[in-house]
């Protein structure tokens, strides 16, 4: 009988061994995605090829540095999804950089000047500010206006006497664009009693389009923050702030957490 070592040396057959081990283990280690793995694997890769050049697993090493040089386009396929991610947030980041204008900051700061100075009278207020999505098929009514977000137009607009203060303010970029506008009321059966018609009015014009509305409770002076049907009532200012801010750039804010007052 012809021994096998004839046709192949215990060392080629380690060597072939190793590749074979080699292929099934980064293949699970690779299935994990995870970065800080895939960086261990690089590394151990690296130094089991040199260790395999220098003790002479000639096909060891020859598997690995083809390996080690496709890695590139392995990670590309892998981590595509978040490539992309990382690609569109920082076109966002960069997007919002342009448009974080004087004038889009002059207007976040009229809106919550205004809003603290109505929440600290207790002048009920309910504003909309239009993100993408058009409302007016939802909007009835409303008062032509073109002007400037200010806070001393806000209040005056929502003072008790004034003829249009119980509908709703429309801000479109850094302009009011309307007033006294009537929404859509909310439906919802789980909507807390506490909660008045501007409130509804807020959250009915919230599960029909991306808008987000600020409201201030004429009983409580407490601010909320509508949107995507969801009420986060008693708001941070610098949330609002930031929501606002958001709001106006004409992207979408993270999905609300509703609370009950």
């Amino acid at each position: 009988m012809t021994p096998l070592f004839d046709s192949i040396t215990l060392l080629e057959l380690c060597d072939r061994l190793l590749v074979t081990l080699l292929v099934c283990c980064t293949a699970l280690m690779f299935k994990k995605e995870a970065a800080l793995r895939i960086l261990v694997i690089i590394a151990i890769l690296t130094v089991v090829q040199v260790i395999s050049r220098v003790v002479g697993f000639t096909a060891t090493a020859s598997f690995l540095q083809f390996l080690i040089s496709s890695l590139p386009i392995i990670l590309a396929i892998m981590f595509q999804s978040d490539i992309k991610r990382v690609m569109f947030s920082s076109l966002r980041r960069s997007r919002s950089a342009l448009t974080e204008s004087p004038e889009l900051t002059e207007t976040v700061d009229e809106l919550a000047k205004g809003l603290h100075e109505m929440a600290e009278r207790r002048i009920g207020a309910l504003i909309v500010i239009i993100r993408q999505m058009s409302i007016d098929h939802l909007v009835q009514v409303g008062t032509e206006i073109d002007a400037k977000v200010t806070s001393e137009l806000l209040n005056s607009i929502f003072l008790p006497y004034s003829p249009i203060h119980d509908g709703a303010v429309i801000i479109q970029r850094d302009k009011i664009t309307r007033a006294g506008c009537i929404l859509p009321l909310s439906h919802n059966p789980d909507i807390s009693r506490s909660f008045g018609t501007r409130h509804r009015a807020a959250l009915g014009l919230s599960e029909q389009s991306d808008a987000l509305v600020l409201v201030v409770s004429e009983e409580t002076g407490k601010i909320s923050i509508v949107h995507e049907g969801k009420i986060t009532y008693d708001a941070d200012p610098t949330e609002i702030r930031r929501l606002s801010r958001k709001a106006i750039e004409g992207r979408r804010a993270p999905r609300a957490v509703a609370t009950a007052e």
